[in-house]
């Protein structure tokens, strides 16, 4: 089986939107996708595009596999690139996609000259804990996830 591992074009967009909401179901967290197709396709489109997506496409021209990263900043590091996804589809996976998916990611960042690379991984997701240990990633406890929805951001604002 041939995949080829290439940065995403605008037609790729539909089908890696169907991954992230596989990723969603595989998390158990499907009622939490509210990005809209249209939307996901003008920011990854936009000059300068909001993030930057790899995806891995199959001899039938479908996308089996995504990573979708962007740069954010830290004041004790500089660069970093942060991964937001790594998805492979159900069917490829263990197939060796998600470690040349993370290359990709990683020489980006080797590129931009990031001084790391940073994701999150959910704590009962074994493979993935697994190709993240293999590769040699520290997998950190003592840092929590905070999060605010837009109807918080809007609350606290207004106080």
């Amino acid at each position: 089986m041939k995949i080829n591992i290439r940065k995403a074009q605008q037609s790729d967009f539909q089908q890696a939107h169907e991954l992230i909401k596989e990723l969603a179901e595989y998390e158990k967290a499907a009622h939490e996708v509210q990005l809209p197709l249209n939307e996901f396709v003008k920011d990854g489109t936009a000059d300068p595009p909001a993030f930057h997506l790899h995806v891995a496409v199959n001899e039938e021209q479908q996308v089996v596999a995504m990573a979708l990263y962007y740069i954010i900043y830290s004041t004790w590091k500089g660069k970093i690139v942060y991964l937001d996804d790594l998805v492979v589809t159900e069917k490829y996976r263990r197939s060796g996609l998600g470690s040349r998916l993370m290359k990709e990611v990683i020489r980006f960042a080797i590129a931009q000259q990031a001084r790391q690379l940073r994701w999150h991984v959910l704590d009962w997701n074994e493979p993935a804990i697994n190709l993240y240990k293999k590769m040699g990633a520290k997998i950190e406890s003592d840092w929590d996830t905070c999060k605010m929805t837009l109807a918080q951001m809007k609350i606290y604002e207004s106080l």
